[in-house]
């Protein structure tokens, strides 16, 4: 029997770095928990964990998969996108099939792409070629820019978005990346709703006090209220009808014993208030 899908904003999801190599059961759990109905989800974690976490692949485990799926059916919560898609030099995106079909068949209705190719024409070729996977599979397509990266900022985003020209195929707009890369609310506001499929959200101080921003992004993100990024009007600037995920890892208070629901139900309950101001 499925059960009814938890209470709450749903548009909120919890991203999947944020719960930092939690077992894909016990995240399911936890979102419900949390009265989430949406969470982010890849096939393997893809950022350091606390040492009690064991290793686990669903790419590789079949009866995880199994588990997971029976979970997401139990507690009517749902993978709002599929993470884990990297462009890399030397490597065709293409061999990367089988785990959109894996994501696929645990219902996740978009995934997400970024590159490290250092070259960025055939990183935009690759984006096409991702578009057009997802696209056979019925599914959106988001790419994510990242300071440091080779698609750093919102404008080379927006060019591979006219490089790839397929609708379905969008930004993703994570607010920690878009404030480190220099772009504003304003310049969310002046694209066009539709160049936008999804967001992630955090806080963060404006200046930096971390200096290698691979780990800041990773391991070191605010929830929401704690920082000072201008996160009230970044929503403003966003459509009113995408997922805005949560995305708040903090290993150091993992590494401190801090248990997931502890550090993520202040950040859910902020940022589900803001989204109802934003209707009010």
């Amino acid at each position: 029997m499925t059960a009814t899908a938890p209470r709450g904003d749903g548009r909120l999801a919890i991203e999947f770095i944020s719960v930092l190599g939690l077992r894909p059961v016990e995240f399911v759990h936890l979102a419900r928990d949390l009265g989430c109905a949406q969470i982010g989800l890849a096939l393997n974690p893809l950022v350091n964990s606390p040492d009690n976490y064991q290793p686990w692949s669903l790419r590789d485990d079949a009866a995880l998969r199994r588990e997971t799926l029976a979970a997401l059916r139990e507690t009517g919560v749902s993978i709002s996108q599929g993470e884990g898609f990297i462009v890399a030099a030397g490597a065709d995106i293409a061999d990367a099939a089988r785990d959109m079909d894996l994501l696929c068949e645990l219902g996740a209705p978009r995934v997400n792409i970024l590159s490290i190719d250092p070259d960025r024409g055939r990183s935009f070729d690759q984006f096409a070629e991702f578009a057009r996977m997802a696209a056979e599979r019925g599914l959106c397509a988001t790419l994510e820019f990242m300071p440091g990266l080779t698609v750093p900022d919102l404008p080379t985003a927006l060019a591979a978005l006219d490089h790839v020209r397929q609708d379905h195929f969008r930004l993703l707009i994570d607010t920690l990346h878009l404030a480190r890369s220099g772009g504003s609310a304003a310049d969310l506001a002046a694209l066009s709703p539709d160049r936008i499929g999804y967001a992630q959200l955090c806080d963060a101080p404006l200046a930096p006090t971390i200096s290698n921003y691979g780990e800041e992004a990773s391991h070191h993100r605010l929830a929401p209220g704690e920082g000072e990024l201008p996160l009230r009007a970044i929503l403003e600037a966003l459509p009113r009808d995408i997922v805005i995920g949560l995305e708040t890892p903090r290993l150091d208070l993992a590494q401190a014993g801090v248990e997931p629901h502890q550090r993520l139900s202040a950040g859910v309950d902020r940022t589900r208030q803001m989204l109802a101001a934003l209707e009010a």
